[in-house]
């Protein structure tokens, strides 16, 4: 028997299964609040502390690359709209989850996002006036123009991060000429008000700006309460199997998870399932592909997958598992001149480079070694005149969705100072990368398991992307607005073939391999044929990729929708089990997802308090 096994105590009062942001967010909250709750965090990926690949932030790289124990890849089946290809969807699996290990970017959702969450899928409390007090208490926003949406004391510190560089200033400053009706932030501009559309800005992270440090979950919220809080227990390495019950009962009643050691940490570990009581609650926080797997091998979901992996079903909840959203982005890279400021040469884990970065790093808390990469962008919604850009089936999409919600954006676009996403063609050089992604893609897939017991297994992954022509058209409009930008930028130096589409020979919009420099700004735009539109959308439709922004798979909404928690958290007709990550969001949100965890984490933090009767959690 593996002496970790033997550690953990055969029951607790609450146990969270998975110790990702919002698991973590939970176990800190109430560990802090009442010292006497016992609380168990199994969490299938390594430990984070101190460790410089995760707190130095321009190492995030390090996690995406083969190897990796701090991600779980996920292997989509081939689709005929990505051109016959798979998609590989990484997923954080370290303690911390994604937040330890994502590009680090603070954005955050439409206000009206949330507010669909509470009026459309009727979920009362999770409108926005509801969960903006919750982002605040979660951050320190120490930028000083930050405005009442913003919080002063909070764990989780954001701030304008270690360098801005001149890549970053040159698309910012083409960005605004090019596109006159838009507007540009003054410095230190709060654009992150969960309301404010169209306007080029600087990109801030979740950075410290006293350390330089990436700031996460689990050195804020976990490991200072270890040695406080002796009731609070973190282990690491752990596979949550499925959830127990008590079958001698006529309650339908959660009493704990088997659990085994995840074999890539352990391998020579026993391999053995072993089960953990949770006498208050269970708590599910494995995140949009860990969770459903979890319920499906707990015998709930659909009787048809479950019955193919021979799981007897215990609850008929045929949403989990499905309602899988993501956003859809293009990375599209550009030759940059000799000296730009990229983070291209650590990104390629040149010595040297990071010797001097680290140096000034530990120097000034500040530098590339405490850059993201992400230096500027805007949240992008297209006026009542450009419409007709993004074509028919788009326009339906508009009139359902958008019309009605002046906040809510169609695309990120923005510009990041390094080459991402994309193995470099030798010789090593420096790049920038203009990406841009849908905030709101029709896409709808699902995650189902191949294996009632194998925690391992891969999973049934079906993502959905570009099956309709209003997620294609967008990325494409992207692709030829990018390439405006990228062109007169003063670092442009030329477009790498390998990564731009494949244009018919001889046509004018043909790209550029070697540049000595931009052209001029007035010069007239590229006019695409029909043959050039048709190598863009074959384009995107190869290279399109996830923006690890994985939700709605345990959708929070009504059981006669698809729901697979109510607004309290609970899964239907089971008591003492809930489900806090972001799987349960009913519908997208215009940011990236790391926010939207974080409040998830801290209303569930409420809930549960609210229902155990703690004080100190509001």
């Amino acid at each position: 028997m593996s002496s970790i096994l033997t550690q953990i105590n055969p029951e607790y009062d609450i146990v969270i299964a998975g110790g990702g942001a919002a698991g973590c967010i939970i176990a800190g909250r109430l560990a802090t609040a009442d010292p006497k709750l016992s609380i168990l965090v199994l969490e299938a990926g390594p430990l984070t502390y101190d460790n410089p690949v995760h707190k130095q932030p321009a190492l995030y790289p390090n996690h995406l690359a083969p190897g990796s124990r701090t991600v779980r890849v996920h292997t989509s089946r081939q689709s005929t709209a990505l051109g016959g290809r798979s998609v590989m969807v990484p997923c954080g699996q370290c303690l911390g989850g994604g937040g330890s290990v994502n590009f680090m970017m603070y954005t955050r959702a439409s206000a009206s996002d949330y507010d669909d969450w509470e009026t459309k899928y009727r979920n009362p409390g999770w409108g926005s006036k509801d969960l903006i007090p919750l982002l605040r208490k979660t951050e320190t926003y120490q930028i000083a123009a930050g405005g009442p949406t913003h919080g002063t004391d909070g764990p989780l510190k954001v701030s304008q991060g270690g360098l801005f560089t001149d890549v970053g200033r040159q698309f910012l400053d083409i960005s605004r000429a090019l596109d006159p009706d838009r507007a540009l932030a003054p410095p230190d501009t709060d654009t992150n008000d969960l309301s404010t559309i169209n306007v080029y800005t600087v990109s801030i992270p979740w950075i410290d700006a006293e350390t330089g440090n990436r700031s996460d979950v689990p050195h804020k919220f976990i490991y200072p309460l270890l040695e406080t809080r002796p009731k609070l227990h973190v282990f690491t390495g752990i596979h949550v199997k499925h959830v127990t019950f008590d079958d001698d009962s006529d309650e339908n009643r959660a009493t704990g998870v088997a659990f085994t050691l995840n074999p890539l940490l352990y391998p020579d570990g026993a391999n053995e399932t072993r089960t953990v009581r949770g006498t208050k609650l269970v708590v599910l926080s494995a995140g949009s592909f860990g969770t459903p797997g979890i319920l499906e091998r707990s015998g709930i979901g659909s009787k048809d997958i479950l019955e193919r992996v021979g799981v007897k079903q215990r609850v008929d909840l045929p949403g989990v598992g499905e309602n899988y959203q993501d956003h859809n982005i293009l990375f599209l890279p550009y030759f940059a001149a000799d000296e730009a400021q990229t983070l291209d040469a650590i990104f390629c884990n040149n010595a040297g480079a990071i010797e001097t970065a680290t140096a000034e790093f530990i120097r000034t808390k500040k530098g590339f070694m405490a850059h993201n990469c992400i230096d500027a962008g805007i949240k992008w919604r297209p006026k009542p005149s450009e419409l007709a850009d993004f074509g028919p089936e788009f326009k339906q999409v508009w009139d359902s969705h958008f019309s009605d919600a002046p906040d809510k954006p169609l695309l990120w676009i923005g510009i990041l100072a390094g080459l991402v996403d994309h193995i470099p063609q030798p010789p090593l050089r420096k790049y920038f990368t203009i990406g841009a992604f849908t905030e709101y893609p029709v896409a709808r897939g699902h995650v189902h398991i191949t294996h009632g017991e194998n925690v391992s297994a891969p999973l049934n992954f079906v993502p959905g992307y570009l099956e309709s022509m209003a997620d294609v058209k967008p990325l494409t409009w992207s692709y030829k607005f990018a390439r405006e930008i990228a062109r007169r930028m003063q670092h442009f130096r030329g477009e790498p073939p390998a990564f731009h589409p494949a244009f018919p020979s001889g046509s004018p919009a043909s790209i550029v391999e070697k540049a000595e420099g931009p052209i001029p700004f007035d010069a007239p735009r590229i006019v695409y044929s029909g043959a050039d539109e048709a190598a863009i959308e074959a384009y995107a439709r190869a290279t399109m990729s996830t923006t690890w922004h994985a939700l709605g798979t345990c959708a929070m909404k009504p059981r006669e929708q698809g729901g697979v928690v109510d607004s309290r958290l609970n899964v239907y007709t089971v008591k003492g089990l809930k489900v806090a990550d972001l799987s349960i969001g009913p519908g997208n949100v215009a940011a990236n997802t790391y926010s939207t965890a974080l409040v998830i984490g801290e209303k569930a933090a409420v809930i549960i308090a609210e229902e155990l009767g703690i004080k100190g959690v509001v």
